[in-house]
């Protein structure tokens, strides 16, 4: 998996690594996405590359307008939609423990970033990137997720890499 490290978090660094993320799964499987319940994870762009994506044949109406583009609650449906071929499940707000990035996340601030001092932006990402890949290479493991709660499927597998 390609990482990204931007200066930003927005709507078009987010579309840009879900393209990345989907061009290295065959076009026919089946892929579902876990994420938290920020704006920028239900962007019209989104829906929109999504809806292109699953050759989806209906009207998607406009931003603030009506269809589904209409609004964040109306967006999320779509991209959660379990007959699509790319579908998102989104954890509920304020429950990031279930979101297992947000703990890799944890993992980083606690082992690496609150016990370290940088002096540049540049120091920092390095130090990332050894961090990663020292973990990728000595305790890189599947993570078995089994959430029972509004979730029909069986089991969630996760690598982060």
């Amino acid at each position: 998996m390609e990482k990204s490290l931007n200066d930003t978090r927005n709507e078009q660094d987010f579309l840009s690594f879900i393209k990345v993320l989907i061009e290295k799964y065959p076009v026919n499987d089946d892929i579902t996405i876990i994420a938290d319940n920020l704006n920028t994870h239900m962007f019209a762009s989104l829906v929109k590359w999504v809806a292109k994506q699953i050759d989806f044949q209906g009207d998607l109406g406009e931003k603030r307008g009506g269809g589904i583009l209409k609004s964040m609650v109306s967006r999320k449906a779509f991209l959660e939609n379990k007959s699509h071929r790319i579908r998102f499940v989104f954890t509920p707000r304020h429950c990031s423990w279930l979101n297992p990035i947000e703990n890799w996340f944890s993992k980083i601030q606690r082992q690496l970033i609150s016990r370290t001092s940088f002096t540049s932006k540049s120091m920092l990402i390095v130090t990332i990137e050894r961090y990663i890949n020292c973990y990728n290479q000595h305790w890189l493991k599947p993570l078995k997720w089994k959430f029972k709660g509004f979730i029909k499927e069986k089991e969630i597998n996760i690598i982060l890499t």
